[in-house]
């Protein structure tokens, strides 16, 4: 298993010779923008050579005689069924007969292709790099140097055409490190997405006549699915007869990032138009439509609040992609998972891959959007594995990263579970002169360089260990394996009175209860808000008449306003006393319909396994005794804790190291100063 380029192109060469033409007119990384639509146009000025006499004459046939939607097939058929064509009298090499007249005929041959070449051009924003071309006086020698790459059909396929393309795009995002995550995963992150989604598929794949395909709904520049696709050709059934046919598809809502996939897409062999542009989320362009496999890294924490009236809309449609819930508004990541399973083949079924951070995994309490969502996927048992990524793997992020794998077809021992595997694991391999302690991953190297927040990589060696530890499906040191129903957990309300039994028994206690610190400064109509079950006056008491409880019967009858005083179904009189029964009665009303303290609610969870009153009885009542479970606010909700599961204890460093450390802090601190002060 590899995940370098094999093919046999130089392609440092091609990168080489176009930086020699521009390093003193372009910066480094914007030699890509110049490279990869010049590289485009060569390959179809190759693939073009022989048929150009065809198209032109066809063009100059029917041109005045039909329309140009009916034009257009008319000159692909003569181009011999390509996607593509040129009506124009230039080639790349022609262009060059006339250096005075570059600009004039460079843009004329540009108008020859067909509309939807010229799109992607235009998405290329190529104008602007012919424009500074020109004006640095460089078109021709940028010409005269792609016409020198030869990338004729007869010198490489256009499966190797995809490596060269892809590698290209590589070099040219490491070049610019800074915005490369933006639209651009790396490719040992990709190589190991591909190994756990396609190796279970190995004997299916490689049988005769297989027509599969991959789709990636935040595609980028198209490397997930077109190094998809390599993957099980070159690697899956590199050893088989029968190769299948892999039929790649993506949307992209960046329009330069898109038109770079679909330039790999027409220089390959693939048809263009199943790369799309626009928003997956509303403007899905591939409605209806199942995939067999799909992969995304869609962007982290990414807000949806523009989108958010037609999401909300379908998600109360319960066929809508978004009915099991909708997260909060700065983050998505869990929309394009629900977008992805909407789409998974239910007849001949799907794997998923999908690149997050660690928010999907536990943000959001019982009864959230992100819970309901986790909810929804773990129930209905598409959630196979996930691995927990090494740091500081992708160029614009060094935070933690994991990868979710989703099926609808799990094999029989992988029914009802899920394995984790813990990737980011790492081992103490020494100290350094200070003495604290060096670690380095089990699963990943440092780079040599340091590609924006890019420190390490997966070797083909750790992509085969993780790969193990997922076929094996055992349990492991980094390897754990669960029931559904261990990451599901019962919300429970717990509610404490708002007056305590000893509380109630104050209150009919003379001014003792008038004597609590916490009570005292209580007026009566705060009172009444404390025991709801009390109608008591229909107007405030003036403040010379606060009274408590007891005092009752010193109010004069003559106030019609405080005439009765209501427990329960017991009306008394306020001219008469109230029996010691009574007020006994009284009590034990109060105590059983209490008011929750609203500043004393507090939330347990209990996992899904046990049993709510056992627990409750055991863990909660020792400690508040007067408590109950409001269970008209119990909730169901599920997280995945990958620090709970695989949580290794530390001891504290000893006081000597950590003293040693801090004196070697105050020396730098001081080194520092002194430089700043020299």
């Amino acid at each position: 298993m590899s995940t370098t380029n094999t093919n046999k192109v130089d392609v440092g060469f091609i990168w080489r010779i176009t930086d020699d033409v521009l390093r003193d007119s372009f910066k480094k990384n914007e030699i890509g923008d110049v490279l990869l639509p010049f590289v485009v146009i060569r390959r179809l000025d190759c693939m073009l050579e022989n048929v150009n006499e065809k198209v032109r004459k066809s063009y100059n046939d029917f041109k005045d005689k039909v329309s140009e939607d009916k034009l257009d097939p008319i000159l692909k058929k003569a181009a011999g069924g390509l996607t593509y064509y040129n009506t124009s009298k230039h080639t790349l090499h022609s262009l060059k007969d006339e250096p005075q007249y570059i600009e004039i005929n460079f843009n004329n041959y540009l108008n020859g292709f067909n509309l939807e070449v010229r799109d992607i051009l235009e998405s290329f924003q190529f104008d602007k790099v012919i424009a500074r071309l020109v004006k640095n006086r460089l078109l021709y020698e940028m010409i005269d140097a792609i016409c020198r790459i030869d990338l004729h059909q007869d010198t490489i396929d256009n499966h190797s055409m995809g490596y060269v393309f892809e590698e290209l795009i590589r070099i040219s995002n490491e070049q610019s490190n800074e915005t490369a995550g933006e639209h651009f995963t790396p490719r040992d992150v990709i190589a190991l997405m591909n190994a756990i989604i396609f190796t279970p598929e190995k004997d299916e794949l490689c049988k005769s006549g297989i027509i599969r395909t991959i789709f990636d709904p935040a595609c980028g520049t198209g490397g997930m699915v077109n190094l998809g696709k390599n993957y099980v050709l070159d690697e899956i059934c590199k050893n088989s007869n029968n190769k299948p046919t892999m039929l790649t598809y993506g949307q992209e809502l960046n329009e330069q990032s898109c038109a770079i996939a679909k330039s790999e897409a027409l220089i390959s062999g693939e048809n263009p138009r199943d790369v799309k542009h626009g928003n997956s989320f509303t403007d899905d362009q591939f409605q209806g439509k199942k995939f067999h496999y799909m992969m995304a890294n869609p962007p982290y924490g990414v807000t949806w609040k523009k989108d958010k009236n037609f999401i909300e809309n379908e998600a109360l449609d319960p066929n809508g992609r978004f009915y099991a819930g909708t997260p909060r508004t700065s983050d998505g990541q869990l929309l394009f998972l629900q977008h992805m399973i909407d789409k998974m083949d239910e007849t001949n079924g799907s794997r998923i891959g999908v690149v997050t951070n660690g928010s999907p995994l536990f943000t959001g309490d019982a009864g959230s959007g992100e819970s309901d969502i986790r909810k929804w996927i773990i129930e209905n048992d598409w959630l196979e594995c996930i691995i927990a990524l090494p740091k500081d793997l992708f160029y614009n992020t060094g935070i933690n990263t994991y990868i979710w794998f989703l099926t609808n077809k799990k094999t029989e021992e992988r029914k009802g579970k899920v394995q984790l595997i813990n990737g980011n694991a790492s081992e103490v391999v020494g100290t350094n002169a200070k003495g604290k302690e060096e670690t380095e991953y089990l699963f990943a190297r440092s780079n040599k360089k340091s590609l924006g927040n890019k420190r390490n990589e997966l070797t083909d060696a750790h992509i085969a260990s993780l790969l193990d530890l997922y076929t094996r499906f055992r349990e492991s040191e980094h390897s754990k394996i669960f029931n559904n129903d261990d990451f599901g957990f019962y919300q429970l309300t717990i509610e404490q009175p708002l007056l305590s039994n000893e509380q109630i028994e104050n209150l009919f206690d003379g001014n003792k209860y008038l004597k609590s610190e916490e009570l005292k400064n209580k007026n009566f109509n705060e009172l009444t808000e404390w025991v709801e079950t009390i109608e008591f006056f229909k107007q405030s008491i003036k403040e010379k008449k606060t009274v408590t409880f007891p005092d009752l019967e010193k109010l004069s009858p003559k106030d019609s306003d405080y005439e009765k005083i209501r427990f329960g179904k017991m009306t008394y009189d306020v001219s008469k006393s109230i029996k010691a029964s009574d007020l006994k009665e009284i009590k034990d009303i109060l105590k059983k319909i209490r008011k929750p303290d609203s500043k004393k609610r507090d939330k347990e969870n209990v996992p899904l396994t046990d049993d709510i009153e056992t627990y409750f009885t055991n863990e909660v009542l020792p400690h508040v005794p007067e408590a109950w479970i409001d269970y008209d606010k119990t909730r169901i909700g599920y997280e995945i804790n990958f620090t709970k599961y695989f949580y290794e204890y530390k001891g504290l460093q000893p006081a000597a190291q950590i003293k040693a450390e801090i004196v070697d802090l105050e020396k730098d601190i001081t080194a520092l100063l002194n430089e700043l002060l020299a």
